[in-house]
């Protein structure tokens, strides 16, 4: 019975996705965000890109190459450079944990 326990345990853990950053975290510092990328991550308009579902590495590398200047961009550029390590992490996280 034990083993049975475990590998429900095991499985339900491996389905459910598990986030480096704090979700709830990440969805307060994303008000300047939805003007461009949605409350939700999806965007209204086709030139920003849908945030909502992005890989959560994904979401922070980009964000760490706007703050870096490796990512050029005279909007997002500015947003990036307000965000702490933490921040980025959160955002990240929240997006990702989106549909």
């Amino acid at each position: 019975m034990k083993r049975m326990t475990m590998a429900v345990a095991l499985t339900a853990l491996m389905a459910s996705p598990v986030f480096a950053g704090d979700i709830a975290a990440g969805k307060a510092k994303t008000g300047m965000c939805a003007a461009c990328h949605g409350a939700m991550g999806v965007s209204a308009v086709p030139m920003y890109p849908n945030l909502a579902g992005q890989k959560e590495a994904y979401i922070a590398k980009q964000l760490r190459d706007f703050k870096s200047g490796a990512r050029k961009d005279p909007v997002m550029a500015p947003m990036a450079m307000a965000l702490t390590d933490a921040d980025v992490a959160n955002v990240a996280a929240y997006y990702a944990s989106l549909k």
